[in-house]
């Protein structure tokens, strides 16, 4: 009928029962992509909850079998379909490269017959009951992601980004794809955020400090924090093994992927993060996350002006989950709503400015401030209930120069 708008939606096999289709989205390629969407695929595997699948939707440049040691696996097909193979660790795969009879020769194919096929991967393919769908989508927003965006019934995209200005700024238009497209969108992570020393431990922006928690924060989606260049990632990754790894990477972005609700059951209605305690089986004490203004393992003379924040996890007279967070930048009232939409609920810093302060307590933010010495002595005071605040206050934090003595 005329002016009867086009329904692109594509039906998944009779046999599958997909119960979350998330995208893994970037705004251009070499931002590590493929190795986030295959960290998830592997840690809600190693849950034991859950049944997970990857369907390579970057046609052209196809990397999750390489990723999984999968390069020689071939999928089998019957009269009902195809079946994707299966890792090492039972992730099942699905991707042109298992398709072809070299997987080195190009796909020199034309964008409708890209998004065809990343159609029939969807339509032709037996999945089974999965719980997670993960697609490793193609970089940018051309044929395959709008295709992917109009016909498959996705609940949620993750975005990936690095630290570059200029990849913040490409990413936008991912962000503004999704929302055009009402796509809802889980998050963004930073990947290749740092590097660790080997020697000292010091984490180096090697990149400069990040922008993504900023570009999150103005575009009003939750930033799922960063990921470092990691050497023996790196390697697993190289060597097909990815499955094997034995750090903890991404767990704000596994934590959101697991609340997504399943397709046609309501969303729960989300705590204030500030307000999200997890309460103790024993006397009702809670965990409280507190946010220490760094410099290097030290603590910062001034919130506003240093290098990131050390989070912890405080409970039973303990702090735990250590995590470094790069400053995303100091403009007014900035800071306390970034930390506050973290789920901060204390602020630990040698001085701060008034109105910084002020913010805080609105917020519901504890601040102390006076600390000196190491980041981690400071958490263990705080812990244990020894830390207290002199309540120093820069009057002066426009000038940077002035915030350096506070004791």
């Amino acid at each position: 009928m005329p002016g009867q708008q086009q329904d692109f939606h594509v039906e998944t096999h009779p046999l599958n029962d997909i119960k979350r289709t998330i995208a893994v989205l970037s705004g251009k390629g070499g931002v590590g992509k493929s190795m986030i969407t295959a960290l998830l695929a592997t840690y809600l595997q190693r849950t034991g909850k859950y049944r997970v699948g990857i369907l390579d939707a970057d046609v052209t440049g196809p990397s999750i079998p390489k990723l999984f040691g999968a390069e020689n696996f071939k999928p089998k097909g019957s009269d009902e379909g195809l079946f994707p193979v299966r890792t090492h660790s039972n992730i099942q795969l699905m991707s042109i490269n298992l398709l072809l009879d070299d997987p080195t020769a190009p796909v020199i194919w034309r964008g409708p017959i890209l998004g065809n096929t990343v159609k029939q991967f969807w339509s032709d393919v037996i999945w089974g009951d999965l719980d997670f769908l993960l697609l490793d989508m193609p970089p940018g927003t051309g044929d395959v992601p709008l295709t992917v965006f109009q016909s498959l019934p996705l609940d949620g995209i993750v975005i990936v980004t690095s630290p570059q200005d200029l990849v913040s700024l490409i990413v936008q238009k991912a962000i503004h794809m999704a929302q055009m497209m009402q796509i809802p969108i889980i998050g963004l992570v930073e990947n290749m955020s740092h590097v660790v020393c080997p020697h000292c431990g010091k984490e180096i922006a090697v990149f400069g400090n990040g922008k993504s928690a900023a570009v999150a924060q103005e575009a009003g989606i939750p930033y799922l924090g960063s990921l470092p260049i990691d050497p023996d990632l790196a390697r697993l990754c190289d060597a097909g093994q990815i499955e094997r790894i034995h750090k903890n990477y991404l767990d704000d972005c596994l934590a959101a992927l697991e609340q997504v609700p399943v397709h046609g059951q309501p969303t729960a209605p989300a705590a204030p993060a500030a307000e999200a305690v997890k309460q103790t089986s024993g006397g009702g004490s809670s965990m409280k996350k507190i946010a220490i203004s760094a410099e290097g393992d030290q603590v910062s003379a001034h919130f506003g002006h240093c290098e990131g924040f050390v989070e912890f996890a405080v409970e039973d007279g303990k702090a735990t989950d250590k995590q470094f967070v790069a400053n995303p930048g100091h403009k007014p009232g900035f800071l306390p709503n970034f930390l506050h939409d973290r789920g901060v609920q204390v602020i630990i810093a040698g001085g701060m400015g008034a109105g910084a302060v002020e913010i805080f307590q609105e917020k519901g933010i504890d601040v102390y401030t006076g600390a000196q010495g190491s980041v981690d002595e400071i958490a263990r005071q705080y812990a244990d209930g020894t830390l207290t605040s002199t309540g120093s206050v820069c009057h002066e934090h426009h000038n940077e120069s002035s915030c350096g003595g506070h004791s």
